[in-house]
């Protein structure tokens, strides 16, 4: 009777054991993911603050047979070497292979019908990531045409041919079809029927599921989504959209991915009304200083002076404008062309690494400063992948690069061999990321 009392004590004992280190195990990995807290981003019971990059293209060259996973390999250790901890990645992209300025190949070539070979890149792109604690915004649509996104639904929900304006050149017209997503109930219903199958994914490579990795740092809407004149449904849009991520993965962030209020008066974005969505966690902010007339590479030393207040204007506006939201902000896509305007893998970064040294600078003051803003993407690392025929659109078969494939080849690509920018990059990495200790030191006081 003893030894009995005796192993059911064990047995009991040994029960105990296992539910506390299951337990502990759980709370160690829900401590790995990003959170808010108190209108800020938290990790570990810290504030998050982090150096970031674009790099879209990971789940494309981290396929088996189609990609180059030594490359990814590699560009994830250099990326991890200059102190980047975040990445904004490419989760989803759409369409057969026939259209054009778009990456391929594609996630899903039709509705419902999915390359495996893509999904299985992009597991083993956030196993790889995970393995060097990095975070990734996960982006799952898109309102311009180099992954397929709204435009490629609303063509497979029978709204015509994309009017691509790489071809015409007539954005209007473009856009006018773009925007048309939002109010179609069969284009989004395809999106949402994606949703449930990437967010509830158990990933190939690590086993976990995508709900419960904390390689994920967020679920982001879409890359720069606009309103234009469909305001009202861009709104509906925002809040539905966001309310069904959440109840398929509690555990993570959302975010919009919109550049916040545009140059643009036509634009319909604008940060506090697309921000105020009780799903939307945290707010975005791009700033694209050429594209908008602020910058010309022709005539740097005219314009820089100008350029810097245009920019500083631009950033504070959103941060005070985080703030009124009670929400952290991210400045998650910047960048300007290389020296001249020169596409050339070759061609120099001087003024570059001036305006990433003033972007860079400007947001550590902020943050510093105790401003809600907490991390910034530079747009965008291309690693060990040059152009082929700088300047010109990409097509199947070329190398991938930050630059997606309806823009030139060779604009905005931070290269491996960069290193004065990759300098520049290093330096402002360690003051953002010596944030942390500081607010930890500063609290403990």
């Amino acid at each position: 009777m003893k030894r009995l009392n005796t192993l059911l004590l064990f047995v009991l004992l040994f029960a105990v054991s296992c539910v506390k280190q299951t337990k502990e195990q759980g709370n160690s990995a829900k401590n790995n993911f990003v959170t808010i807290e108190n209108g800020a981003l938290m990790l570990n019971g810290q504030p998050y603050y982090f150096m970031g990059a674009n790099y879209w293209y990971g789940m494309n060259i981290g396929m088996e047979k189609l990609g180059d996973r030594q490359r990814l390999i590699k560009e994830l250790d250099q990326m991890k070497a200059m102190g980047i901890t975040n990445l904004r990645i490419l989760a989803s992209s759409e369409g057969d292979e026939n259209q054009a300025f778009q990456v391929h190949p594609t996630m899903q070539s039709a509705p419902g019908k999915y390359n495996r070979e893509v999904l299985e890149g992009l597991d083993f792109f956030l196993s790889e990531m995970g393995k060097r604690d990095m975070k990734a915004v996960m982006v799952l649509n898109n309102f311009w045409t180099w992954s397929g996104g709204m435009p490629q639904y609303l063509q497979w929900a029978g709204k015509g041919e994309v009017p691509y304006p790489q071809i015409s050149n007539e954005w209007n017209k473009f856009t006018d079809y773009s925007k048309q997503f939002y109010a179609n109930e069969k284009a989004s219903k395809m999106f949402e029927e994606h949703l449930k199958v990437l967010i509830t994914r158990t990933n190939s490579v690590s086993g976990l599921k995508y709900t419960e990795d904390p390689t994920i740092m967020s679920w982001q809407l879409a890359n720069e989504p606009r309103g234009y004149s469909e305001v009202e449904e861009y709104h509906q849009w925002i809040a539905k959209t966001s309310a069904l991520i959440k109840s398929l993965d509690p555990n993570h962030l959302v975010s919009l991915g919109s550049e916040g209020d545009s140059p643009g008066p036509d634009a319909g974005i604008n940060l506090l009304k697309d921000g105020d969505v009780k799903d939307i966690d945290y707010v975005t902010i791009h700033i694209w200083a050429q594209n908008w007339g602020w910058y010309d590479p022709a005539k740097p030393e005219e314009k820089f002076e100008d350029t810097k207040k245009q920019v500083r204007e631009y950033l504070y506006k959103h941060v005070e404008d985080a703030k009124t939201l009670g929400k952290p902000s991210v400045l998650e896509e910047f960048g300007i062309a290389r020296d001249n305007d020169d596409y050339s893998p070759t061609a120099t970064t001087v003024w570059r690494d001036k305006y990433y040294s003033f972007v860079f600078d400007e947001v550590y003051k902020l943050a510093k400063e105790k401003a809600p803003i907490y991390g910034m993407n530079f747009w965008a690392y291309s690693g060990e992948g040059r152009p082929p025929r700088p300047k010109e659109f990409w097509k199947k078969g070329d190398n991938f690069l930050g630059d997606p494939p309806h823009e030139p080849q060779g604009w905005y690509g931070v290269y491996d061999k960069d290193q004065s920018t990759i300098q520049v990059i290093q330096d402002y990495a360690k003051k953002m990321n010596g944030l942390t200790s500081k607010v930890v030191a500063d609290n403990a006081q």
